[in-house]
């Protein structure tokens, strides 16, 4: 009687952990996807949730700053912004870790949008200049 209960624990226990995996598996699969043809089509949707699922927009609004224009910001009213709500968070003093890993999130989002329009804006400006080798003549 024992063992009829016991294998039959044993095989559910193995259906309900061979699905959790087997839908593990699709949603990782439908994410590479997702990101491959993000890649592909040449879209910054790959960037939008670069900083571990936060939008640009959310991250503004979590941080109360203005959205980069033009890939500039003003970065001292972000980090000003960043350590006053950092602090207020702190756990120590009574403060939420969630909230304070979001503030950190927010910071770094912002950060690599105003790096990454930054890098592209010195790319153009290198290929409008061109290539100037510099050449040595022989006497």
């Amino acid at each position: 009687m024992a063992h009829r209960i016991i294998t039959q624990v044993v095989i559910t226990g193995s259906r309900v952990l061979g699905r959790a995996f087997l839908e593990a598996y699709k949603q990782a699969s439908a994410r590479s996807q997702y990101a491959r043809s993000a890649v592909e089509q040449g879209s910054t949707a790959a960037n939008n949730f670069a900083s571990h699922g936060l939008t640009l927009d959310e991250a503004c609004k979590i941080l109360n700053v203005k959205p980069p224009q033009g890939g500039k910001a003003s970065m001292e009213d972000v980090m000003e912004r960043f350590k006053k709500l950092f602090d207020q968070n702190e756990p120590q003093k009574g403060g939420s870790f969630y909230l304070q890993s979001k503030i950190l999130r927010a910071r770094e989002r912002i950060e690599l949008e105003v790096k990454q329009v930054a890098e592209k804006a010195e790319q153009e400006a290198q290929a409008r200049e061109g290539w100037k080798p510099k050449i040595y003549k022989d006497r």
